[in-house]
């Protein structure tokens, strides 16, 4: 069975940290770090038969804007609808409700975001940021 849950106390810290330490977007995130981005943030946890398989996270100030960040599904669940279930839940979540902004970034997953509404920058030439190496 599938579930999605907010509930912080049942993610999987060293679980996420060693997806997330190998993968482009985090690479060599330290278990500290990935805790203090959990504390931060409305996370979500996706679970097959209690075990977690999968995870997502929002940034967010509830009402105005909400950035999607760390979005992931083990390799050996994939393909079974579970990051579409996983982003559902996410998009209908009562305590998100309210916000008018949704922004993530990503290289290859734009057909899964289409679904749910996301759509390319209407004005990138307003976006700016700043990286830190």
């Amino acid at each position: 069975m599938i579930t999605v849950s907010t509930d912080k106390r049942k993610l999987d810290v060293p679980f996420i940290q060693d997806f997330l330490k190998d993968i482009y977007w985090a690479a060599g995130r330290t278990i500290e770090e990935v805790q203090r981005t959990i504390d931060a943030s409305v996370c979500f946890g996706i679970y097959l038969n209690d075990k977690q398989i999968g995870f997502a996270r929002v940034i967010t100030d509830y009402v105005v804007f909400g950035y999607v960040m760390d979005v992931f599904i083990t390799e050996e669940h994939r393909g079974k609808g579970y990051s579409s279930i996983l982003i559902e839940n996410m998009m209908n979540e009562p305590q998100l409700k309210e916000i008018k902004i949704w922004r993530l970034a990503t290289t290859d997953a734009h057909f899964l975001y289409k679904k749910f509404g996301f759509t390319a920058l209407n004005h990138p030439e307003k976006m700016m940021e700043k990286v830190v190496k």
